[in-house]
């Protein structure tokens, strides 16, 4: 890719300021040459633009103009903002019915892209009060933890947080969720019959920002969700999703509630 980046980044507009023209802010104009680049398809989806540091060498402005103008590029879902990989041409936020129980390996996969998945945390706790109470348990009574990063080709679009019920799925913690999922072992353990959602926009905690590779000011999802076999309870789990990766939509047939 030729890196040598126009250098004049003044945009000018017409202002009613007593006819006058007046310069666009520089962040603005930085937009604009990535838009350009994009628009001519110097830079096609997953290409890995110019970092922070280049883009300020190449342009002559200030740092704080160029994550200003990535920021937003980011925020509006032109770029992706990956940490310690870079920052990308993105494809577009990947459509997810977010209130489906489903396998989100077979998701990724349906759209031709990769899954992965990183197991954080594979443990048997004893219930704080909280999770007692999703779980519909004694506190202190034993429960099963997780916490697992999946990727999207390498890229991480969820961090679940499940507590399980042993009594549900008694060999929980002896699966290798690299290779499976718990929507696929729980889904075969003890199926499902019903399901309660939560969904709220939120910003992450600053480990989950870490392990999502995103920033602290980046607006994630959250859907909490209980599912159930009967009437006892299965799992609860927190899916916290980057609001930039991700886009909701549904269908849903008149009459259907």
């Amino acid at each position: 890719m030729d890196r040598s980046e126009p250098q004049d980044l003044s945009v000018s507009q017409d202002v009613a300021t007593g006819g006058h023209r007046a310069a666009a802010p520089l962040y603005a104009g930085v937009k604009e040459m990535i838009l350009a680049h994009i628009g001519k398809g110097d830079w096609p989806p997953r290409h890995r633009i110019p970092s922070e540091n280049e883009l300020v060498a190449q342009l002559g402005v200030s740092r704080m103009t160029v994550n200003r103008a990535l920021r937003e590029l980011s925020q509006e879902g032109v770029l992706l903002r990956v940490q310690g990989l870079g920052t990308f041409v993105a494809e577009g936020k990947a459509p997810s019915n977010l209130l489906e129980v489903k396998n989100i390996a077979e998701e990724i996969e349906g759209r031709g892209h990769r899954h992965s998945a990183r197991v954080v945390v594979l443990e048997q706790v004893k219930a704080p009060p909280d999770i007692a109470d999703s779980l519909n348990r004694p506190i202190g009574s034993p429960a099963f933890h997780s916490i697992i990063v999946h990727a999207e080709n390498d890229v991480p679009v969820q961090l679940e947080e499940r507590y399980v019920n042993p009594e549900m799925a008694p060999n929980y913690i002896d699966q290798d969720f690299t290779r499976t999922t718990p929507n696929v072992f729980l889904s075969a353990a003890s199926p499902w019959t019903q399901a309660e959602h939560d969904i709220e926009a939120v910003l992450p905690a600053a480990w989950e920002a870490r392990l999502l590779a995103i920033g602290r000011a980046d607006p994630c999802l959250l859907i909490r969700r209980r599912t159930f076999a009967g009437e006892r309870v299965v799992t609860a789990v927190r899916l916290l999703v980057p609001g930039g990766r991700y886009r909701l939509q549904g269908r849903q047939r008149a009459g259907a509630g």
